[in-house]
């Protein structure tokens, strides 16, 4: 086992722990991304509007996977998260991330 499958092995274990205590998937890609595909049942709230969201983020009182087009603006969005005491990880980009979750 080399080092990559030993750092995603624990990202995937990471995501089914989320996703096993109701984790909300948000998707910081802009709106127009997000209406051309997304994971259903996933959360549109871009990147540049997140700051303004963090309260009524955190009065759902769960954990959040952030995902985007690739995986960079949504570990933005997990530090975001992360900086004002939301539980978050960054799941990638999102085409991946639903593979992940298994739906």
């Amino acid at each position: 086992m080399g080092i990559f499958s030993f750092i995603f092995g624990n990202k995937n274990e990471k995501i089914k722990d989320f996703k096993s205590r109701n984790a909300i998937v948000l998707d910081v890609r802009s709106v127009s991304e997000y209406q051309q595909g997304a994971i259903p049942g996933s959360q549109n709230i871009p990147l540049q509007t997140l700051s303004s969201k963090i309260e009524s983020i955190k009065k759902l009182q769960k954990p959040v996977i952030t995902c985007c087009a690739s995986g960079i603006r949504s570990a933005s969005a997990a530090a975001i998260l992360k900086s004002n005491d939301i539980e978050a990880i960054n799941g990638g980009g999102w085409m991946s991330l639903y593979k992940k979750l298994e739906l």
